[in-house]
């Protein structure tokens, strides 16, 4: 389960680019209840999505030529430079090279072979998100692309994952942990065959971020009032728990879990 003990490979950055950041978080702040603090003047409109005073993601202003609203999951590598050689080893695309973020951390941008975009994070004076699996935050994160067995191939060449095969209705779904550790404890995320997830016609190769949600259906409700779209309704996995596929209202688009309590 996703925690802010990170270790190589873990989930432990997450932001938002959008063409207006002012109204994305305004509906954050209505959907997930979220409060929005800016990183200051020098930051270029960049700040915190926080919960309890504690930083659960991250907005700022779009800022590569083309680019369209999403969510960016950021993966910690102790050596980034080293982590970005083996993404163009490994048949990906460096789309940032490394930069220093004002002694935070280094910083960099790729796009695995099948065109999901991630980003990696080494640690500098900020470690990474201060919450995570508590309500309103970051509890999984998935990865949608045409062939799981080979892109799993490539991230296990960056962070040394492992998988565990599941069998859910209509397909087999592979679960992510980082490489240390008990296999349940250390599971963060999924890969899903593309075109077997959810996505109402949104679907690409992606990242997608799951937040916690106690009320699916009443999150779901509330982001359609405030101008998001379900890409995909509310509805119950079995061992898994309740979930559902959003859009904000600039297309970025994001998931909900209400973990099976069993699990």
């Amino acid at each position: 389960m996703l925690g802010t003990d990170f270790t190589t490979g873990s989930p432990n950055w997450l932001d938002l680019g959008s063409p207006d950041t002012g109204a994305a978080a305004a509906f954050y702040g209505a959907v997930l209840g979220w409060e929005f603090v800016s990183a200051g003047p020098e930051a270029g409109g960049y700040g915190f999505f926080q919960v309890d005073g504690r930083t659960v993601a991250a907005l700022g202003p779009l800022t590569e030529e083309g680019a369209s609203s999403a969510w960016m999951v950021h993966f910690k590598t102790e050596d980034v430079r080293a982590t970005v050689a083996a993404v163009t080893a490994g048949g990906g695309t460096v789309r940032m090279e490394p930069m220093d973020v004002m002694g935070e951390g280094w910083l960099a941008q790729a796009t695995d072979p099948q065109g999901a975009e991630f980003a990696l994070w080494q640690p500098g004076k900020t470690a990474g998100l201060g919450l995570a699996s508590a309500p309103g935050t970051l509890i999984w994160a998935e990865l949608h692309v045409p062939d799981p067995v080979a892109d799993i191939g490539f991230y296990q060449g960056l962070f040394g994952w492992r998988s565990q095969e599941m069998e859910v209705p209509g397909m087999t779904y592979r679960v992510l942990s980082v490489r240390d550790g008990d296999l349940q404890e250390a599971s963060f995320g999924g890969v899903a065959p593309l075109g077997d997830g959810a996505g109402g016609g949104a679907e690409r190769p992606r990242w997608v971020p799951y937040f916690h949600a106690t009320d699916v259906d009443a999150t779901v409700a509330k982001a359609g009032e405030k101008g998001g779209s379900v890409l995909m309704p509310a509805a119950d996995v079995p061992d898994v728990g309740r979930i559902s596929w959003l859009a904000d209202p600039f297309g970025a688009v994001f998931a909900l879990l209400k973990p099976d309590p069993r699990m």
